[in-house]
């Protein structure tokens, strides 16, 4: 009598994958609302904080307006990729997607969809706080702002995924994030204020065709590098 073989579990689609990363992460976020909490509360200060040194309704304050946001997401998002891949390393999360039979490259973009997804949110608390705090009237200028902060998020996230992946690997993980970020992400932050900068004066987007166009580029490079570069990180 021949043993019957044991059937192997269906490899997921690429969508599926992707998908089933997101709803994971979604539904543990729900569940502690770690992420978006501490996110929000840091950005909310760097804001206070930066208040102090402005007076509302200044020059300055419509001269410096998109660093000032830029500021805000780039360190509520660091926050926020550091705690949400540390947990999963901690809990064994990470080794359990490396051998799992999905594509690392889908992995990825779930990944990367879900961090989307948590900034989203904190940059749509932190806009109107930061109209707010500095008596800034958002206005006729918040489509255009909404594209701006939209395309200069994919990239961040996405390098910022994939060196948070890099950094749980390491003992210094809180000093290494900032370092092996910020320097890649350079050009999508430059191109992300300028964007925003054109937006919150109220000029078209076409005036700005230039860095968008380099955000875009930016946005393909880090997305496509992350895939392809995902499975070698959790593979050490």
């Amino acid at each position: 009598m021949t043993a019957t073989a044991r059937a192997e579990p269906p490899v997921p689609s690429f969508l599926g994958a992707m998908i089933a990363v997101i709803r994971k992460d979604l539904r543990l976020e729900w569940r502690t609302r770690e992420v978006f909490t501490a996110t929000l509360v840091f950005a909310a200060l760097v804001l206070l904080t930066m208040n102090f040194s402005f007076e509302p309704g200044q020059h300055a304050v419509e001269d410096m307006a998109a660093g000032l946001l830029w500021v805000a997401f780039v360190f509520a998002g660091m926050l926020g990729f550091s705690r949400s891949l540390l947990a999963e390393k901690e809990g064994g999360c990470l080794d359990a997607l490396y051998l799992s039979p999905a594509d690392p490259g889908a992995i990825f973009l779930g990944k990367v969809a879900s961090n989307v997804i948590f900034l989203a949110v904190t940059e749509a608390a932190v806009l109107p706080l930061f109209a707010v705090l500095f008596n800034y009237p958002l206005g006729r200028a918040f489509p255009g702002v909404i594209v701006a902060i939209g395309l200069g998020s994919v990239g961040f996230v996405a390098a910022g995924t994939l060196f948070a992946a890099i950094s749980t690997q390491m003992r210094v993980r809180e000093v290494m994030l900032p370092l092996l970020l910020l320097p890649v992400s350079v050009p999508v932050l430059i191109a992300s204020v300028r964007v925003t900068q054109t937006a919150l004066a109220g000029h078209a987007l076409s005036g700005a065709l230039a860095w968008i166009g380099l955000l875009v580029l930016c946005d393909a490079l880090f997305l496509v590098a992350g895939m392809l570069l995902f499975g070698y990180v959790l593979e050490d």
